[in-house]
């Protein structure tokens, strides 16, 4: 297996063994922390074709590493396989839960992980049959949806000696990231007063949902004095157990993000001293609880451009009228305005965004943009020389984290975006094995960045992960 047609042909051989996966994982999911069975799966499979497998990464049950090789360089691919709670969908292409409530992948994790892992195993047999030196890892990086996994992982040193990684992200085009993302920090705000009734001594109550209330007006009202890529939600997780009864316990979710580290804690303080006058305000004492927290993304230009030399060729993703005819549908189900904002991001004409699937490969159109959604493949860019990928495995009218992503990735669509992802990252990954000099520039454009901008942790080093037992191992 010593040329690029060698490389696509094997995988293409192997292809079932990877789809059957991603289905698998599509039909179990399984969401932050509780990937049980996604994760066995992928160890299992890894084992029996060479790899030492390390559990509990990073203090995290369901999270693992796989290597296979000795020496250097030490080349990683960060897979992920965390489904999103509410998004159960059949495979069709209108909205119909397969159970009401259920969890489905929202996100396409399912084929981000298998597609990371296809490409690992594509490189190694690649060092194995050329008897190149050097080391090829997989990462099964639980919780990306918010709870951090990458961050406990990096923690724990699991990325600190790699040399460069690779991930990939379903997605609307086919384009390897120069961009950015937001960090973020997710946070509970817990409001403690003091019960009374409500109607015969309300004087006697203070209200930790008045203190909640007040808050989130505060916060709204905040909105207008931060920057544009600024972005505050909340969620009301507890009001109060009765309307008869002063509340004396009340509690707000607020997910706040910006761009930089600084940023994100500048809008963290703000919101706390909002908190803390809503206490006040209110005779109510509040307790902050940190839930997850991430950084922006430091994707590394040099590797990026190698993306798009594979890429390019390759060529684009060849769909099907069959394909193209479902793809419509979901659209047509959808409000109409997404294609156009992933127009606007990615440069795209009216006519490719008015199509139902855009196979095309396209330049890295996003320098200097900030993508307004957060990750931690954030924090394992800022750990590691890191390229984010990004194929087409779902129509371009649908929104992120909603049903018709669920209803494209269980099947040939997202297929075809897996497998041309695997592709791209197998074949950038063994251009740095035999290419020493573009391995040294990218750890030098890397090495450059730390330098201007150093990394810290968004999450405090008392935090840890959630203690589940894992249920299949």
């Amino acid at each position: 297996m010593n040329t690029k047609t060698e490389i696509v042909n094997w995988l293409n051989r192997n292809q079932s063994n990877f789809t059957a996966m991603a289905d698998e994982i599509w039909a179990n999911p399984e969401i932050r922390f509780e990937e049980f069975k996604a994760s066995k799966l992928q160890a299992d499979f890894l084992e029996e074709v060479g790899f030492a497998i390390t559990w509990d990464v990073g203090g995290i049950s369901t999270a693992f590493m796989a290597e296979w090789g000795s020496g250097g360089p030490i080349i990683g691919f960060a897979g992920e396989y965390d489904a999103l709670p509410g998004l159960s969908q059949k495979l069709q292409s209108d909205p119909d839960p397969v159970e009401a409530g259920g969890h489905g992948h929202g996100c396409g994790h399912n084929l981000l992980g298998t597609g990371c892992l296809a490409a690992t195993v594509a490189v190694k047999q690649w060092l194995q049959e050329t008897g190149t030196p050097g080391t090829v890892r997989y990462y099964g990086c639980p919780a990306e949806e918010g709870g951090g996994g990458k961050i406990y992982m990096g923690r724990d040193g699991a990325f600190d000696d790699l040399d460069a990684a690779f991930n990939f992200h379903p997605g609307y085009t086919n384009y390897a990231s120069k961009g950015s993302m937001l960090g973020v920090q997710s946070m509970r705000f817990r409001f403690h007063g003091r019960t009374a009734h409500a109607a015969a001594m309300p004087e006697m109550g203070r209200s930790a949902l008045d203190a909640v209330e007040l808050m989130n007006v505060g916060v709204n009202y905040m909105r207008e004095h931060v920057a544009d890529n600024v972005r505050i939600h909340y969620i009301i997780t507890d009001g109060g157990l009765a309307a008869n009864i002063v509340p004396d316990r009340a509690e707000v979710h607020y997910v706040m993000r910006a761009h930089l580290p600084h940023q994100v804690q500048a809008v963290v303080d703000r919101v706390r001293k909002v908190a803390q006058g809503a206490a006040l305000m209110t005779e109510t004492e509040v307790e902050e609880i940190f839930v997850s927290g991430t950084t922006c993304v430091l994707n590394n230009h040099a590797l990026a451009d190698l993306q798009y030399e594979v890429m390019q060729s390759l060529g684009p993703i060849q769909f099907t009228a069959e394909e193209m005819a479902y793809a419509a549908e979901i659209n047509a189900n959808n409000p109409p305005g997404n294609s156009q904002m992933i127009a606007q991001y990615m440069g795209l004409s009216p006519a490719q965004a008015n199509q139902p699937l855009v196979g095309d490969v396209f330049p890295s159109v996003d320098i200097g943009r900030i993508f307004p959604a957060s990750s931690d493949v954030g924090d394992m860019s800022w750990r590691v020389p890191l390229s984010m990928l990004n194929t087409t495995c779902w129509p371009t009218n649908v929104p992120a984290h909603s049903w018709g992503i669920v209803a494209s990735g269980g099947m040939s669509i997202g297929h075809k975006g897996m497998m041309y992802a695997a592709q791209v990252m197998s074949q950038a990954a063994i251009a740095l094995f035999v290419d020493p000099a573009r391995l040294a520039a990218v750890r030098a454009e890397f090495e450059a960045s730390l330098a201007a901008t150093p990394y810290f942790s968004p999450v405090p080093a008392d935090v840890q992960p959630p203690k589940l037992k894992h249920l299949y191992r």
